[in-house]
């Protein structure tokens, strides 16, 4: 474990959510709250000046939402970004996709239990993306329709070898390295191996990123 704590902002509207967010947080040896907001224009404005290392970013908000929040703190055309892990309510954000497509690093649901929440914090801030494969499944299934095609879709103008598009087919279907490894009967290791040409290759940040271009592709239905 690193001495140097996580320094991580929490951003929601819900005073007694936050407050609980900060709590959670606060008690981690590992964590430290460097601030807390209730809009995502707060957010932007905090996160630009202390500097944390996530993001817990809500989706939902007054005067600038989670998924504009995110965009301008870890869009692609940011200098240097922030890592934004949202938290969403499963029922209720439509549009929490957009988030992903946004920048985002991860995602949680907001029931979810404190140890998954320290985890994903953890997570994102390793430089790692979380996914997790049955929350993937449900919600990218869910709003699939809305993740239009581009009109070149298909795999004929993908970079990758057909093993490559197979690998990327499974992490859309929110397969986690084991999951693929078992599928393709090869080992994590080269599962690992596989992603990061992938993630080379179409120039994506992280597997996030990969499930939401395998979507736009139509690479999966």
């Amino acid at each position: 474990m690193s001495s140097v704590p996580i320094r991580v902002v929490v951003c929601d509207d819900q005073t007694l959510v936050r407050t609980g967010l900060v709590t959670i947080i606060d008690a981690q040896p590992d964590m430290e709250v460097a601030g807390e907001c209730g809009d995502g224009r707060a957010a932007v404005d905090l996160a630009e000046k202390v500097r944390p290392d996530v993001v817990v970013m809500d989706v939902r908000m007054p005067v600038l939402d989670g998924i504009e929040a995110t965009r301008l703190l870890a869009g692609s055309g940011v200098q240097d970004p922030v890592k934004v892990l949202v938290v969403t309510t499963f029922n209720l954000d439509e549009y929490v996709y957009e988030a992903l497509r946004a920048g985002a690093s991860g995602f949680l649901l907001k029931d979810a239990p404190p140890d998954r929440l320290l985890h994903g914090i953890r997570t994102v801030a390793s430089g790692a993306a979380l996914l997790d494969p049955e929350v993937t499944r449900q919600l990218v299934g869910r709003y699939a329709s809305r993740i239009r095609p581009s009109e070149d879709g298909g795999d004929r103008q993908i970079p990758l070898t057909p093993r490559e598009l197979e690998v990327l087919r499974l992490i859309a279907d929110g397969l986690s390295n084991s999951e693929i490894a078992a599928a393709l009967v090869i080992s994590q290791e080269t599962v690992k191996t596989f992603v990061s040409r992938i993630l080379s290759k179409l120039h994506l940040r992280d597997r996030v990123q990969a499930v939401v271009y395998a979507y736009r592709r139509g690479l999966v239905n």
